[in-house]
């Protein structure tokens, strides 16, 4: 098997995913494209990174058109994906669903909830109904025509969903807390913007460290498996 993964900015690398393949012996490639690199063609997984840019920046990021293109074709053949934050949005477009801004911004440690058909789904296998993770995120998704909703949040009521053997989620599971001590630095105005102290959130996340590591790995081993 070889894996592509998709990273859209520098400081959004594949955190806990890298380790999980490493561990495993997981061939991987990992397409930069923030340094101009192209998409190959062979690939038996596909992996979608998380990014401050929408969907729709085409003209700003042009890669965005050529991405959108490889996602649909790969996945409507039934090809095996997972995208997170921007990595999901990207999968609805590609699928016809509208991506918007939420009504909030959804930015910190939050309760993801499964919804019946999300407790059920392998990807989801040995997860509780109510599970702690990490949100950075203004955008969110609608879910796709012949898509199944599989969980919800407070703040946000689309967090993940399936379409055939590709998965869209809203949320991080593969952040590690030295990832996320980057991002409180690159995305600062954010924080600013919203109130939110970066000290409060990183102790919150570092508490967390132990489940999200925990929750990433079965989740990576229900993708893969």
């Amino acid at each position: 098997m070889k894996v592509l993964i998709v990273q859209q900015v520098e400081c959004e690398g594949p955190g806990y995913l890298e380790d999980f393949l490493h561990e495993k012996r997981i061939e991987y490639e990992i397409a930069r494209m923030y340094e101009g690199e192209q998409l190959p063609d062979d690939f038996d997984a596909l992996i979608v990174l998380g990014g401050p840019m929408n969907v729709y920046e085409e003209e700003r990021y042009p890669y965005l058109k050529r991405l959108t293109t490889t996602i649909t074709n790969f996945v409507t053949e039934g090809g095996h994906y997972l995208g997170f934050c921007l990595g999901g949005q990207l999968l609805a477009k590609a699928l016809g669903a509208k991506v918007r801004r939420n009504h909030t911004r959804e930015i910190g440690n939050f309760e993801i909830h499964l919804t019946e058909r999300g407790v059920e789904d392998p990807l989801f296998k040995g997860f509780k109904h109510t599970f702690p993770a990490l949100e950075w995120h203004g955008d969110t998704f609608e879910i796709p025509e012949r898509a199944i909703k599989l969980a919800e949040s407070e703040l946000c009521s689309n967090q993940a969903f399936r379409f055939k053997n590709a998965y869209g989620l809203q949320f991080h599971l593969e952040t590690t807390p030295e990832m996320l001590a980057e991002w409180v630095e690159v995305y600062a105005d954010e924080l600013n913007e919203e109130g939110i102290d970066a000290a409060i959130m990183l102790k919150e996340t570092e508490k967390k460290a132990d489940i999200y590591r925990k929750l990433s790995n079965q989740m990576f081993t229900n993708f893969f498996s």
